[in-house]
């Protein structure tokens, strides 16, 4: 274990960037056309896209810490075509449905790039896709599958490696195979979430820190500075919505930690590849997601403690030593030539894990209650494209606009029950995680192209399956 190592500080990202400035808290009870709860990406995108399509609107964003305290300033860097929920709303609304929401998405990457482009906001953005790789036969038989399926829903400019063609990529130590998309990029998220930030202010949205909304109810969001009054209440606070009134058991704050090596030295880099720096996962069951930073080092992430007891969340990104020592394990796994690196820093986030595991999008009409969420991992473009649909329902109710395509998506409406109480909820997300670790462990010991049956005994528990 690395003594030097910077454990929490909310994320390397806000390391290497600085933290921002605290905006002003609320001073007292006010008024707008809208307020959105929840300062991270989907909250910042909402308002952005709001202000862009109505301009007189009174906008106000609610943050019970600062612009990015969340999973938009602690998360990989992902900004990729993933959508949570898809083959579910595939069975619930049929297949065309479910093409049509994962296109959406593959245009959601492009969208991020250009509006930040537009925005003047950088963000270390680099469009190098996303690369998956199987380095056992089960990954590899599931790997064959998951490309076989991206296909079907309508991703033809994908493409399929064997060991060498991987290699010629990233050298992963015992990679077999690989699947590329081009729809992915890597990015900063701190840079992205502070410049989009700054950019809805300087659209004229109001934004107030510090203020922890307690409680949200048709026209009310609560404070313990005061109660903002307005037509619309859009929740937008992903993991951290347990947390208000009467939401306890809504989505389930999932934790994923990451660590950020040293920078590499070009020999290092030179043993390793990656000159497409693209983004990297694997296809285990406990999966793991990396990206080359812009400069040059590896963060790296994946499961430590996955759930606190009671939906509770971490102290400013803290984790667990032995989490730590973990993920440099996986990284050495897959790059031995790193054995001797140093990790400088450690830090974990919240995620928001609806029961189905479907990301939604909804507006109650009869309320002007909105939220959107449950990205289950996938919230770097995701939460950009549910803000889009978030601004056409809300044009649609205010009589705006009329219907659009986001907003005949499968996902808006969506609902889905509650998870279960305590300790109900806290066995079994650890059950769930241990057997998927044990599978993951099977697999590579038997080296059986068959995917463990302890998984799929593990999603019908998650409700995956």
């Amino acid at each position: 274990m690395n003594s030097g190592i910077v454990n929490g500080g909310i994320s390397y990202w806000f390391a290497d960037d600085g933290l921002p400035p605290v905006r002003e808290p609320l001073t007292g009870d006010a008024h707008a056309d809208v307020v959105i709860v929840g300062g991270g990406y989907t909250g910042l995108w909402t308002a952005y896209y709001l202000k862009k399509t109505a301009p007189f609107l009174r906008i106000t964003v609610l943050e019970q810490k600062f612009c990015g305290y969340g999973a938009s300033g602690r998360n990989g860097g992902w900004l990729y075509n993933g959508v949570a929920g898809r083959d579910r709303y595939a069975k619930l609304h049929g297949h065309e449905a479910a093409v049509r929401l994962q296109q959406a998405m593959n245009d959601t990457v492009d969208e991020v790039i250009r509006a930040a482009a537009e925005e003047g906001i950088e963000a270390d953005v680099h469009k190098g896709g996303v690369l998956e790789v199987a380095r056992t036969p089960a990954q590899l038989a599931r790997l064959r599958a998951f490309h076989e399926q991206e296909l079907a829903f309508g991703e033809k400019d994908r493409e399929l490696y064997g060991a060498r063609a991987t290699a010629e990529r990233v050298r992963v130590a015992d990679a077999v195979g690989s699947a590329w998309t081009p729809h992915g990029a890597r990015l900063n998220p701190a840079k992205l979430v502070k410049g989009l930030a700054a950019a809805v202010e300087a659209l004229g949205v109001t934004i107030h820190e510090a203020t922890p909304v307690t409680e949200i109810r048709p026209q009310h969001a609560v404070t313990p500075y005061g109660t903002v009054r307005a037509p619309y209440v859009l929740r937008c606070t992903e993991g951290f919505t347990a947390s208000l009134k009467g939401q306890k058991r809504t989505w389930l704050p999932m934790n994923s930690s990451m660590i950020a090596t040293e920078p590499l030295t070009d020999e290092q880099w030179a043993a390793i590849g990656w000159n497409g720096r693209e983004t990297l996962g694997d296809m285990a069951h406990a999966y793991m997601y990396a990206q080359r930073t812009a400069d040059g080092r590896i963060a790296l992430g994946g499961r430590g403690v996955p759930y606190r007891f009671g939906s509770r969340t971490d102290n400013d990104g803290r984790t667990q030593p032995e989490t730590v020592a973990a993920l440099r394990d996986l990284l050495v796994a897959f790059f031995p030539a790193l054995a001797g690196v140093r990790v400088e820093h450690a830090w974990s986030g919240v995620l928001g894990v609806p029961r189905d595991w479907c990301a939604t999008v909804t507006l109650d009409r009869s309320t002007g209650l909105g939220w959107a969420g449950g990205y289950v991992g996938s919230g770097v473009a995701t939460a950009n494209l549910a803000a889009r649909t978030l601004t056409d329902l809300v044009q649609v109710d205010s009589g705006q606009g009329g219907p659009t395509p986001l907003t005949a998506l499968p996902w808006a409406g969506h609902k889905v029950r509650r998870w279960e109480p305590e300790p109900l909820r806290w066995l079994g997300v650890q059950g769930m995680y241990a057997t998927y670790r044990t599978a993951d462990r099977r697999e590579t010991l038997t080296h059986s192209a068959r995917s463990s049956r302890l998984a799929r005994v593990a999603d019908r528990v998650a409700g995956r399956g």
